[in-house]
């Protein structure tokens, strides 16, 4: 069992792409919570908005609502083209830092890289949920 903690964030919505609340502003955050407890308390204020289709709610754990999504990604490619890892290589993912934090760990590992025209790092957004 683990001591995560989790939120339930939404609202109402302008549209179904569910990226700009309908009246500005922000969010309506709920928590924090065990991972069941936020589940809970998720189907009871979906419940209470079914009949709403510009109203989402979603869990999110702590580290995301705290600032700690973002992923240092990257590693030797096969080609400047920076799609494929090189072969027997694979895609290195070091994270999840708040903003500054990945910042200061792509600066660190591209400075040992920079000679290396195949190396690759990028700072990606809540890479680590997929």
């Amino acid at each position: 069992m683990t001591d995560q903690m989790f939120y339930v964030v939404g609202g109402e919505y302008a549209d179904t792409s569910f990226k700009d609340l309908a009246h500005g502003g922000e969010p309506d955050v709920h928590g924090p919570f065990p991972e069941r407890e936020a589940k809970d308390f998720w189907r009871t204020i979906t419940a209470k908005t079914v009949d709403n289709a510009m109203i989402r709610y979603v869990l999110k754990a702590d580290e995301e609502i705290n600032g700690q999504i973002y992923w240092v990604v990257g590693g030797e490619y096969a080609d400047t083209t920076f799609k494929n890892p090189a072969p027997g290589k694979g895609i290195e993912a070091f994270g999840p830092f708040e903003k500054g934090a990945a910042l200061d760990y792509w600066r660190s590992i591209t400075a040992n890289t920079v000679d290396y025209a195949m190396v690759r790092y990028n700072i990606r957004e809540n890479w680590g949920d997929r």
